[in-house]
C-alpha cells in the first residue's frame, strides 16, 4: 500500500463525512453554507501526515484487512487538525493559509458583503472559532463511527483524548511564551514536543497501534521513532517560517518572524547574537508591518550567528535518532518502509 494511496483513500473518506454532514447542516439554515465552503477549501489542501502516521502505525502493529475502518479513524484526524489550523490562525492574525485566505478572513469578506465592514474582524474571529469547534467535535463523530471493533475504537479513545488534550496545551505554552518572552532553547523544544511533536508524529502512531491491539514493545518503538521525528519535523516547519519559499509554504515570506513567534530557531539565534545584533531582534521581531528589507536583516542575523545553522544540526540530530529506532523496531517489513519515507518526507521538505 504506497502513501500516495493512502492520501487519496484518506481524501476520499473526508469528502463522504463532510458531504454527508452536509445536508444536516444546510437544512438548519442555508445561511450555514459559507461555513461549508470554508471547511472545503481548508480540506482541499494538506499533506495528510497524521492519517498517514495513524495508519502505518496500524500496519506496524499488525493491522489486518480490511482497511476501510482504519482509514476513515485515521481521516478523522484531518478534521482535528483543520480546528487547530483554524483556530491557530486566528491567534496568530494569519492573512493565509495553504495559499488561500484563512477561515477569518473569509468571514471577515462575507461580514463586508453584507454591508457592516466594521463588524467585519469580530464577526471573522467568531465563525472562525465556531468553524474549529464544529470540526473539532466531528473528528470526534468521524472517529467514533469509523466502523472498527468497539473494543479497538475505546483502545484508541484514550489516545485520542490525549493527544487534543497535549495540543491545546502546547497551544497555550506556545502563547504563555509569547508573553514572557524566555526565548530559551528549552522553553521552546517544550512548546514543540506539545504543540507539534507528540500531534502530528507520535500519538497517530500511538493511536495506530492501539487501534491494531499493538503490543506494549510495538508501541513503545514506534513512540521512541514518533518523539524525536516529531521534533524534526517542526523544527524544519520553523526554519521554513523563515527562509521558505511562499509559492511552496503557502504563506507570506517571514511570516513567522512578523507574529513573533519564539520557536527554536530564533532562540538559537538569541544565544548566539551580540548586543547589536539582539537589538535588531527585539525592535523587529513581532513587528506585524515588517517589510522586505526588515525580513531579509533578520534573515542575516539568523545566519550570520549560527542560529540557522544550529537547528539544521538539531534537525540532522532528531532525524538519525528516529531512524535508529526505527532500524531497530519490532514491525512489519512494509511499514518500515512506508516509516523511513516518511521521515525524510517530514524532514526535507520544502513546504
Amino acid at each position: 500500500m504506497s502513501i500516495s494511496r493512502i492520501r487519496k483513500e484518506v481524501d476520499a473518506a473526508l469528502r463522504a463525512f463532510v458531504d454527508g454532514q452536509r445536508p444536516a447542516l444546510l437544512s438548519i439554515s442555508p445561511d450555514l453554507a459559507p461555513m461549508l465552503a470554508a471547511l472545503d477549501a481548508l480540506l482541499a489542501g494538506g499533506k495528510r501526515l497524521r492519517p498517514a502516521f495513524c495508519y502505518w502505525g496500524w500496519q506496524a502493529a499488525g493491522g489486518q484487512e480490511p482497511r476501510e475502518g482504519i482509514v476513515t479513524a485515521a481521516a478523522s484526524l484531518e478534521l482535528l487538525q483543520a480546528s487547530a489550523l483554524v483556530h491557530d490562525d486566528v491567534m496568530d492574525s494569519s492573512d493565509t493559509r495553504r495559499g488561500q485566505p484563512s477561515a477569518h478572513r473569509r468571514f471577515e469578506s462575507l461580514a463586508v458583503q453584507e454591508g457592516r465592514p466594521g463588524a467585519a474582524a469580530p464577526f471573522g474571529e467568531g465563525a472562525a472559532i465556531l468553524l474549529g469547534d464544529l470540526c473539532l467535535a466531528w473528528s470526534s463523530e468521524m472517529y467514533e463511527a469509523s466502523g472498527l471493533d468497539a473494543a479497538r475504537i475505546a483502545d484508541g479513545r484514550a489516545v485520542y483524548n490525549l493527544m487534543r488534550t497535549e495540543v491545546m496545551s502546547g497551544q497555550y505554552l506556545d502563547l504563555l511564551e509569547g508573553v514572557r518572552g524566555t526565548g530559551t532553547v528549552d522553553a521552546a523544544l517544550r512548546v514543540v514536543e506539545f504543540k507539534s511533536a507528540k500531534y502530528t508524529i507520535e500519538r497517530p502512531l500511538h493511536l495506530g497501534s492501539a487501534l491494531a491491539g499493538g503490543s506494549p514493545e510495538v508501541t513503545g518503538a514506534l513512540r521512541a521513532y514518533g518523539r524525536p521525528l516529531g521534533i524534526a519535523f517542526q523544527l524544519r516547519d520553523d526554519v521554513l517560517g523563515v527562509f521558505g519559499d511562499p509559492a511552496e509554504t503557502g504563506k507570506p515570506a517571514g511570516d513567522d518572524l512578523r507574529e513573533g513567534k519564539r520557536t527554536v530557531l530564533v532562540a538559537q539565534t538569541v544565544a548566539r547574537a551580540s548586543a547589536a545584533q539582539a537589538e535588531v531582534i527585539d525592535r523587529l521581531l513581532g513587528d506585524p508591518g515588517l517589510d522586505a528589507a526588515g525580513v531579509a536583516e533578520l534573515r542575516g542575523i539568523i545566519v550570520d550567528t549560527g542560529g540557522l545553522a544550529a537547528c539544521e544540526a538539531m534537525i540532522g540530530r532528531y532525524a538519525e535518532e528516529a531512524a535508529e529506532a526505527l532500524r531497530t523496531a519490532p514491525i512489519t517489513g512494509e511499514a518500515r518502509i512506508a516509516l523511513e519515507d516518511l521521515a525524510v518526507a517530514a524532514t526535507t521538505r520544502q513546504a
